[in-house]
């Protein structure tokens, strides 16, 4: 009955960088009320706040690539330090910032210097461990985010009512103690650089299998991140509930994913990477194009639950799939590239939310959030195994 007796076994280092992880996501809170920072705090509408999110998203476009490279050229672990250190103090610098131009130059800036942090992560967590036991490292990876996220932001939602600037203090202080955990308890590791590899951007997405793969995720991924700009909007604004409703459905997805997501992937690990992938992106699609008919609070939580269920089943297919078509010598490029098309997604995803829910409403948003979600589904059907694209 234990939901994570599959994680036994894995190296202790796995577990420290997991432990940092839980300690940089439990204080996660200024990202998901951006939108709402920049409206309440700073006076924009809903279409410029959503803004915020591109110019985040840009940011995050050229972090994750760089990130990659710097991970495969000096070593991920020092990439990891670094992005921890510069984005907490960036947190911490950013409620003293009232002009709009500067604060959104410093989103970008923080987003450079955090998102770097994911395909580091992803690589250093691919090298700890053998093949077989690459979906454990996963899994306890995304455990560790997840038990974090079901505080982070539920905790945000109840420090926003009382001050927005409240939660960059309290992200930034969280991202400084994950940095001190990496300082004081992952020992340095031997990095050997393969020379010659150049930057791997352009290399790496003449691989027509990456390639595809990226194509078909891309539609469903801008799905996911709805839930950081146009949901709270709709939500506090147009449903007249609270931000700390908002902030506890973040408790209620990642509870789900804590209780459930290891033994859902063990349970289907024998699955090929194209029922799993598809079955993720057609959740989505009903979860979030359901919220369309979603008035009330008990209806909500039932879209939520639809789309955990595609975010348990999805998300650690998509990291296992690349892991599995990356080259050892470029795993931190082909993770870079994976983490570019959530950036790239993100830079519009959101924003393209917003303008549309202030435009037309959620009547026309979430079904075309549904639309795409199946749009995704359809392309990953026709996933082949890493020896081809179609």
């Amino acid at each position: 009955m234990n939901p994570w007796r599959g994680l036994g076994g894995l190296p202790r280092d796995v577990w420290v960088l997991s432990a940092a992880t839980f300690i940089n996501r439990a204080g996660t809170m200024a990202l998901p009320f951006l939108a709402l920072y920049l409206m309440k705090q700073m006076g924009l509408g809903a279409a410029r706040a959503g803004q915020g999110f591109i110019v985040f998203g840009l940011g995050a476009m050229i972090a994750a690539p760089l990130g990659g490279w710097l991970a495969d050229r000096f070593g991920p672990l020092k990439v990891m330090r670094a992005s921890l250190l510069l984005s907490g103090l960036l947190m911490l610098a950013l409620p003293l910032v009232k002009d709009v131009r500067s604060f959104f130059l410093l989103i970008g800036f923080w987003a450079l210097v955090s998102e770097g942090f994911r395909p580091a992560s992803m690589s250093i967590l691919t090298d700890l461990a053998p093949p077989e036991l690459r979906k454990a490292v996963f899994s306890l990876n995304r455990l560790a985010i997840n038990l974090g996220m079901s505080v982070g932001p539920a905790l945000g939602g109840f420090i926003a009512t009382r001050s927005y600037h409240g939660l960059f203090w309290v992200d930034g202080a969280t991202t400084l103690a994950a940095w001190a955990v990496l300082m004081l308890m992952v020992r340095n590791r031997p990095h050997k650089h393969e020379a010659g590899k150049g930057f791997p951007l352009v290399s790496a997405l003449r691989d027509p299998v990456l390639g595809y793969f990226l194509f078909a995720i891309i539609p469903v991924v801008i799905v996911f991140f709805q839930h950081e700009g146009p949901m709270p909007i709709y939500l506090v604004r147009d449903l007249k509930l609270r931000e700390s409703f908002y902030g506890s459905l973040f408790t209620i997805n990642t509870l789900m994913i804590v209780a459930l997501e290891v033994r859902l992937n063990l349970a289907t690990a024998h699955w090929p990477h194209r029922r799993t992938l598809m079955l993720g992106s057609l959740l989505y699609a009903v979860g979030f194009g359901a919220m369309a008919l979603a008035h009330t609070p008990g209806m909500i939580v039932a879209t939520v639950v639809v789309w955990t269920f595609g975010e348990m089943t999805l998300f650690p297919a998509m990291s296992d799939y690349v892991a599995s078509i990356a080259p050892q010598a470029q795993r931190g490029a082909y993770m870079g590239i994976y983490a570019l098309t959530f950036s790239l997604a993100f830079s519009f995803g959101p924003w393209l939310g917003t303008w549309m829910l202030d435009a037309w409403g959620g009547l026309v948003l979430w079904p075309l959030m549904g639309v795409l979600g199946m749009v995704s589904a359809l392309a990953l059907a026709r996933i082949r195994p890493s020896t081809q694209a179609f």
